[in-house]
C-alpha cells in the first residue's frame, strides 16, 4: 500500500441610491446562501463542518512530513547539481593552484577547448533546468526509480572521474595541461550523454500508449478512459488525478440522496406487530408480504413520476432564471449607455455594476441551484465575481449562465469546494512496478474512490491486399434490338 498526497430585493435598482439599499439585506444572506453547512451562532461568526475538521486534522498531521520530504529532495538535487557543474571547473583550476610553474603552455588548440567546455556547460545547465527543475505536481509515496537510478549513475560517474583525477593527475602533478583540459571535456561530454539518457527514460519512453485505463468513480459511476504508456502505478495514478480534475464532472453528494430517501420511505411504510396468537400472526405476515410485493411492483411508477416532476421543475426554474438574467443584462447595458454621458469619475466599475444587478436575479438563481442541488457549489461571492468578470469582458447572458446550467469539471469551482486534497493509493502490487494487463488499483479520498482497471492495448496486424486495376474494366456490348 502506498499513499499519494496531492488537497445567493427582487427589486431592480434604477440608480446608485437603490443599489446601496439593495445590498443591505443581501449582506446577511451569505451565510445561508444555498443552505450550506456553514452555521452562524451567537457566540461565533465561523463554524466548521465535520468534513472540514477531518480535512484540517489530516493536513496538520501530514503537512510537516510532506514539506520536509519535498525540501529534502530539492536540497539533494541542488547539491548533486553543484557537484556536477563544479567538477569540470575544478579539474581546470586545481593545476594552476598547485603546480602552475611546471605546467606546459596552453596553445591554440587548448584555448579552443576552453570555449568548448564553457558552451557545453551552458547547454547542460539549461537542459538540466528544463528537465529536472520543474515545480512538482504531486508527491509520490515511493521513490521514483528512474530518477533515483540516474542520480546514482551521475554520482558514481563523477566519483570515478575524481578518483582517476586524484591518482593520475594530482599525485603525479601532470605537466601536460592540454591533456587535463581534454579530460575535463570528456567529463562534460559524458554528462551530456547521461542527460540524453534521462530524456529517453523520463520523457520519451512513456509517449507510446501501451495500456488503456478505465477510471470509474465509485459513487455515481462516472467513467473515463485514458491511454498511457509504460508507467509505474504511482506515476499512472498521478496522471489519472491530473486528468480527473479537468475531465470528470464535480462530485455532487446531494445527487445521490434521492435513491436513499425513496428506499427509506418504502421501509417506513412497513409495520411489524408482535401478537400472541399464532394464527393471527401468520395471517398478518402473509398480508405484509403481499403489501410489500405490491409496493415493489409499483415502485417503478413512483420513480418515473418523481423524475418527470423533477425535470418539469428544473425546466420551469431554468426558464425563470434565463428571463431574469436577460433582463438584468439589458438593464446593465442601459446603465452603461447612461454612464457614458456622465463625467469619467462618476462611472461605476464592473464590481459595482454586478452588485447593482445581482438582486434582480438572485432569487431565480437561488431556486434553480436548490432544485438542481448545486447550492453548495456556488457561493454568493463567487457568483458576483463571475458576474463582474462577464460584465468586464462584455459577455452575453448565455455565457454567464453556462457555469450554472451545466455541471462543469472540478477545476471550474474554487478549491474550497473540492472535497478531496489528499488521495490514498491502494494497490496489491508494488506502486513502483509497471502497469500490467488486468491490474486494478484504487485512488481513495474522503467521500469516494476512483477504481482503475488496466487493459493492454491489443497488437494490431494489418494485411495488404492487391487489387488488379484491370479487374475494374468492363465491356458494354450494344445490340440493335435495344433502345441504347
Amino acid at each position: 500500500y502506498g499513499q499519494l498526497r496531492t488537497s445567493l430585493n427582487h427589486r431592480k435598482p434604477s440608480n446608485l441610491s437603490l443599489f446601496h439599499h439593495a445590498l443591505i439585506p443581501l449582506s446577511f444572506q451569505d451565510d445561508n446562501w444555498g443552505e450550506t453547512t456553514t452555521a452562524v451562532t451567537g457566540t461565533s461568526e465561523h463554524s466548521l463542518s465535520q468534513e472540514d475538521i477531518v480535512r484540517i486534522s489530516k493536513d496538520l498531521d501530514d503537512s510537516v512530513g510532506l514539506d520536509c520530504k519535498r525540501y529534502l529532495n530539492v536540497a539533494l538535487s541542488v547539491i548533486l547539481g553543484l557537484v556536477v557543474f563544479l567538477t569540470p571547473l575544478a579539474f581546470l583550476i586545481l593545476p594552476h593552484l598547485l603546480w602552475a610553474d611546471r605546467l606546459t603552455a596552453c596553445g591554440t588548440a587548448c584555448e579552443g577547448l576552453f570555449i568548448s567546455v564553457a558552451f557545453k556547460l551552458l547547454i547542460l545547465l539549461l537542459a538540466v533546468w528544463a528537465l529536472f527543475f520543474r515545480p512538482p505536481s504531486a508527491g509520490l509515496p515511493r521513490i521514483f526509480v528512474f530518477r533515483a537510478l540516474l542520480a546514482t549513475l551521475v554520482l558514481l560517474f563523477v566519483l570515478s572521474y575524481w578518483l582517476f583525477y586524484g591518482v593520475r593527475i594530482l599525485d603525479s602533478q601532470d605537466e601536460d595541461y592540454q591533456g587535463i583540459v581534454q579530460y575535463a571535456v570528456s567529463l562534460v561530454d559524458a554528462l551530456l550523454f547521461i542527460h540524453y539518457l534521462a530524456i529517453v527514460l523520463l520523457e520519451l519512453r512513456q509517449l507510446q500508449p501501451f495500456f488503456s485505463l478505465c477510471v470509474t468513480r465509485s459513487t455515481d459511476g462516472a467513467t473515463q478512459h485514458y491511454n498511457l504508456g509504460q508507467l509505474s502505478i504511482q506515476r499512472a495514478a498521478v496522471v489519472i488525478l491530473e486528468k480527473y480534475y479537468k475531465d470528470f464532472p464535480v462530485h455532487n453528494p446531494a445527487m445521490l440522496t434521492a435513491s436513499k430517501s425513496r428506499a427509506a420511505k418504502h421501509l417506513a411504510g412497513l409495520k411489524v406487530y408482535n401478537v400472541d396468537a399464532a394464527g393471527i400472526a401468520q395471517s398478518q405476515s402473509r398480508a405484509m408480504i403481499a403489501a410489500a410485493a405490491r409496493r415493489r411492483d409499483s415502485s417503478h411508477n413512483e420513480l418515473y413520476y418523481e423524475e418527470a416532476e423533477h425535470e418539469r421543475r428544473v425546466r420551469k426554474r431554468r426558464a425563470r432564471l434565463v428571463v431574469a438574467v436577460e433582463e438584468a443584462f439589458t438593464h446593465i447595458r442601459h446603465m452603461q449607455e447612461e454612464e457614458q454621458k456622465k463625467a469619467p469619475g462618476d462611472v461605476m466599475d464592473p464590481r459595482e455594476a454586478a452588485q447593482a444587478i445581482f438582486p434582480s436575479m438572485a432569487r431565480a438563481l437561488q431556486k434553480y441551484l436548490r432544485t438542481t442541488r448545486q447550492q453548495h457549489l456556488h457561493s454568493m461571492e463567487s457568483i458576483q465575481q463571475h458576474l463582474a468578470f462577464c460584465i468586464t469582458n462584455n459577455m452575453t447572458p448565455k455565457a454567464f449562465l453556462e457555469s450554472y446550467l451545466t455541471t462543469g469539471p472540478t477545476l471550474q469551482y474554487g478549491k474550497d469546494r473540492w472535497l478531496a486534497r489528499q488521495w490514498t493509493l491502494i494497490s496489491e502490487a508494488s506502486v513502483t512496478s509497471g502497469l500490467k494487463d488486468g491490474a486494478v488499483f484504487l485512488l481513495k479520498c474522503i467521500d469516494f474512490s476512483l477504481v482503475v482497471i488496466t487493459k493492454k492495448i491489443p497488437y494490431i496486424q494489418l494485411a495488404e491486399e492487391f487489387i488488379d486495376p484491370k479487374s475494374h474494366k468492363f465491356v458494354l456490348r450494344l445490340q440493335s434490338e435495344t433502345s441504347v
